[in-house]
């Protein structure tokens, strides 16, 4: 392989170096909820959104959503996180689908942000952003993936297509 020799390719590789590094976070915590059952089925999510809620830390716009959709529907929820985060991780490594990967990541941000990181009512307006830190980086980088092209190089989405290319059956290129 060689180096990338304009801005442009370094930053293109830069991309896609993060949206990798991100993509194996999401690897990570979604295999342990997927391929285990204490997250989905032992009440480790219902143990969250109540520690969430018992501690002060949703936003309070968010705590009747919490009490009156998410925990009723616990269960069915866990698993859409687990293999949501599962999805989201295998998407950024590979590359495909990168934008709707960004897209969901984002919004599964924000709903950890409003759900999690709330800093208290009467504090200054750089305590919510200090508090919203580790939401706030990923939803960003999220945010990234969904308005670039990080899926340029470094992806199986490129790969396939320069193959299609190659054999002469341009039609197919567009995955």
């Amino acid at each position: 392989m060689t180096l990338p020799d304009t801005a442009a390719d370094r930053n293109a590789f830069a991309l896609a170096g993060l949206r990798i590094a991100v993509g194996c976070l999401f690897l990570t915590f979604g295999q342990y909820k997927v391929f285990g059952t204490q997250f989905t089925l032992h009440g480790g999510f219902q143990w969250w959104i109540n520690r969430f809620l018992q501690g002060g830390a949703a936003y309070p716009f968010m705590v009747p959503v919490l009490q009156r959709i998410v925990l009723p529907h616990a269960t069915a929820i866990a698993f859409l996180v687990a293999y949501g985060e599962l999805a989201i991780g295998l998407a950024l490594v590979f590359g495909i689908w990168v934008r709707t990967a960004g897209a969901l990541g984002l919004i599964y941000m924000l709903s950890l942000l409003f759900s999690s990181n709330y800093p208290g009512a009467h504090v200054p307006v750089w305590q919510y952003f200090g508090a919203a830190l580790d939401h706030s980086v990923l939803g960003l980088c999220f945010l990234t993936f969904l308005a670039s092209r990080s899926d340029e190089v470094l992806s199986v989405k490129k790969h396939i297509q320069h193959a299609y290319w190659k054999s002469g059956d341009p039609g197919h290129a567009s995955i």
